[in-house]
């Protein structure tokens, strides 16, 4: 087996990602001081780093298990494409994406918290998504469909679950990283905006009404 950076850092992120949740899942002190928490970003503390420790813990091991073979399964197609720097960039500013628009979008519940790294999973999804809009997709590997139907459901679902509080779900980092991963991609290749244009059209079109929802919240 051939080993070498492209293919080691994704198992490395999820490595290090399995080792800090896992220490979470039993050391309180240290899953409270590094998950997301409006109050300690926002407050006298301005702990900010907790917009990425937060990625590094999760609820549980299906949480956990579900998230890396997600970031697994897709991080080749775009380590392939882009690279690596790029591929880490639409990872973490996907992660840091999901946590800005989870704190506007609760920025005055200073009790909420959340964790997993979803935002940096989605937004590599859906920069591979964005490069291959046709490629075959299943809701929990059973219901098989086109990427690009894939991704619109997903941001239907998300948009409706944020405004609805849907489940003990982080419906507003997952569509912070999804519109962060979507235009990291069209921004690192243009010509994917030109060649996909109506599957990347239809997908921005439920971020155009994100974007709506988030700025007319007062």
């Amino acid at each position: 087996m051939n080993l070498n950076i492209e293919s080691i850092l994704p198992i490395t992120i999820i490595a290090l990602t399995a080792i800090t949740s896992i220490k979470g899942f039993s050391d309180m002190n240290f899953f409270d001081r590094y998950k997301f928490n409006v109050g300690a970003i926002l407050g006298k503390s301005k702990q900010w780093d907790r917009l990425i420790t937060s990625a590094t813990l999760h609820g549980d091991y299906m949480h956990l298990i579900f998230n890396m073979m997600t970031l697994y399964f897709f991080s080749d197609v775009i380590i392939l494409t882009f690279g690596i720097w790029k591929y880490l960039a639409i990872y973490f500013l996907s992660i840091i994406g999901g946590g800005l628009l989870a704190l506007w979008v609760h920025r005055k519940e200073y009790y909420y918290s959340a964790i997993g790294a979803s935002g940096g999973v989605v937004g590599i999804l859906f920069a591979a998504i964005a490069l291959y809009p046709d490629m075959t997709l299943g809701i929990m590997f059973i219901l098989p469909m086109k990427g690009w139907i894939f991704g619109i459901a997903y941001l239907a679902y998300s948009i409706y679950g944020m405004q609805t509080r849907q489940g003990n779900i982080g419906h507003d980092s997952h569509l912070g990283g999804a519109a962060i991963g979507l235009v990291m991609a069209i921004l690192f290749e243009p010509m994917i905006l030109k060649v996909n244009t109506l599957y990347i059209g239809i997908m921005i079109l439920p971020l155009i009404v994100l974007a709506y929802l988030v700025l007319k919240k007062k």
